[in-house]
């Protein structure tokens, strides 16, 4: 493991959830952002999405600048199919999160799509 939390890349997609929560707890929002593919998107609920690294970054930016603290959750296994992955977590407040992954060309795993909330 890299001693820079952010520089870990997911070779794994359910090790996507784990990074995420941990850069978010160590305020690492260049880490966070380096989990998503250029053109992702983000349900963050109510409506709002927001689109492309540039806003997942401004999204990130406001989410640790308010002190909230992501949390860990009940990770479900994946569902892997070739390239693309589905991941979900149960919140501790009850809510479920569903992402989708794709395996990049060097083996890693990144978010293209991130959903908040399905509940």
């Amino acid at each position: 493991m890299n001693d820079v939390i952010g520089q870990e890349p997911a070779y794994d997609p359910q090790d996507l959830e784990r990074l995420l929560v941990a850069r978010q707890n160590a305020g690492d929002v260049d880490g966070m952002v380096a989990l998503f593919e250029p053109d992702a998107v983000i349900d963050c609920g109510g409506g709002r999405l927001v689109r492309g690294l540039e806003a997942i970054r401004d999204f990130y930016v406001e989410t640790v600048a308010t002190g909230r603290k992501f949390a860990f959750g009940e990770q479900r296994q994946a569902l892997i199919c070739g390239d693309l992955a589905v991941t979900s977590t149960r919140l501790p407040d009850g809510d479920i999160t569903t992402e989708v992954a794709r395996r990049q060309s060097d083996g890693t795993w990144l978010w293209v799509i991130d959903r908040y909330s399905v509940s």
